[in-house]
């Protein structure tokens, strides 16, 4: 298994793979794109730039692999060297998945993440949560 950023210009292999598991996620433009594969793509998720971090959205992994730990390093690859929170919305049942991977609920969320969260509400049950690294809870905890 190779998991990797994907380059913008393969962003159609990662839009094909979200058609064939009959997803309507699509890759955005202006996000990273990364990706587990297998000679085939087997997972995808997007991380796109907000103020002060980013947003982690568009997480699949293909119906036949799930429940083998390639979400999981699928994440830990995408944020590994990201020195900023990450916040994502999801199903309270994917709760449990999310706090074993280092988030945590969040109710302080940038503006346009909370009005988008707001919108989702709506018509969803979602939960945000957010994933800060170490070191910035470090420099956090110095700031005056």
């Amino acid at each position: 298994m190779h998991y990797r950023q994907l380059p913008a210009s393969l962003k159609p292999l990662a839009d094909k793979f979200y058609r064939n598991q009959r997803s309507a996620m699509r890759a955005a433009a202006g996000a990273q794109l990364w990706v587990a594969e297998d000679r085939d793509i087997l997972a995808a998720l997007c991380l796109h730039p907000v103020a002060h971090g980013h947003w982690l959205t568009s997480l699949l992994v293909d119906s036949t692999r799930q429940g083998q730990g390639i979400a999981r390093q699928l994440i830990e690859t995408a944020l590994l060297d990201c020195p900023a929170p990450v916040w994502l919305f999801c199903h309270p049942q994917l709760s449990d998945f999310y706090l074993r991977l280092g988030f945590s609920p969040c109710t302080d969320l940038p503006q346009p993440l909370a009005e988008r969260l707001r919108r989702y509400q709506r018509s969803k049950n979602l939960l945000a949560f957010v994933r800060v690294p170490s070191s910035s809870l470090t420099a956090q905890r110095l700031e005056p």
